[in-house]
């Protein structure tokens, strides 16, 4: 498989137009008990933008991901999805949802059965496609990549970067109008890292509407629009990579990224 994080330029993926805004949080509130996860927080995510949301851990960044397709409830404030807001329960939520891909730190994929068949699951019962569309479907995209002739296998004979390549086919195999990553790469092996890498940065070079929550600040160079930090549940600060990295104006940022950029 071609090696699209390093032959992409950042030109490539970040001068591409972005179009108005897909998802909008505003003045979100979270609490776990008496910890303050989410502290008024408001973010616009554009069509066509890729999003990096970084920060230290326990900062709030993946609960911030987590509320957009309503894994988490929020205690106040507004999620909108392509002008509609996030609905409580119900059909509408999965028919919300259904618009959101959603990729986990940790694959969730279903081990008793096969690539295909993990890929083809949602569109099927979810959306009605027939068995044979949805099939091609999901091997155009097992291509796209790079995982094809492992199609039949189940995911626990696959490595932990083929195994989050599938789960990004399945998240695109329903069509969202928004992919969200939270940290993707966490669980990987070093040399697992870039092949997952690759498949995202092709995503934002066609054009995904993308939020990614990840410590790949390669990542973040070379594929972002726009750099999010949060720290203590806030948006600190928010710029494009270069800006970001090489100017940071908040004193958390710059801290932060002494002490990741030293090592």
């Amino acid at each position: 498989m071609a090696d699209l994080a390093e032959n992409a330029s950042p030109a490539a993926v970040t001068d591409r137009p972005v179009g108005g805004p897909l998802v909008v949080l505003s003045g979100v509130e979270k609490h776990f008990g008496p910890l303050h996860v989410l502290q008024h927080v408001d973010l616009t995510v554009h069509r066509g933008e890729v999003v990096v949301v970084i920060g230290p851990s326990g900062s709030g960044k993946s609960t911030l991901c987590r509320t957009i397709n309503r894994l988490e409830t929020i205690d106040s404030g507004t999620i909108t999805i392509d002008g509609r807001e996030l609905p409580a329960e119900g059909r509408d939520l999965a028919r919300l949802r259904a618009d959101v891909g959603m990729v986990f730190q940790s694959f969730n994929l279903f081990a008793h059965k096969t690539v295909l068949e993990n890929v083809t699951l949602g569109p099927v019962r979810a959306k009605g496609v027939k068995r044979s569309v949805a099939k091609d479907r999901a091997m155009e995209l097992l291509r796209r990549v790079g995982v094809a002739d492992q199609a039949h296998k189940l995911p626990a004979q696959l490595s932990g970067g083929q195994q989050q390549r599938v789960a990004i086919a399945r998240a695109l195999a329903m069509d969202p109008k928004v992919m969200l990553f939270d940290e993707p790469t966490s669980a990987l092996d070093p040399e697992m890292i870039n092949e997952v890498l690759d498949v995202m940065v092709g995503l934002a070079r066609e054009g995904m509407t993308m939020l990614v929550v990840t410590h790949e600040m390669g990542f973040a160079r070379r594929a972002a629009h726009r750099v999010v930090f949060m720290d203590g549940g806030q948006v600190v600060e928010e710029a494009d990579p270069e800006t970001f990295f090489t100017a940071p104006t908040s004193t958390r940022a710059r801290d932060f990224l002494s002490k990741i950029l030293t090592h």
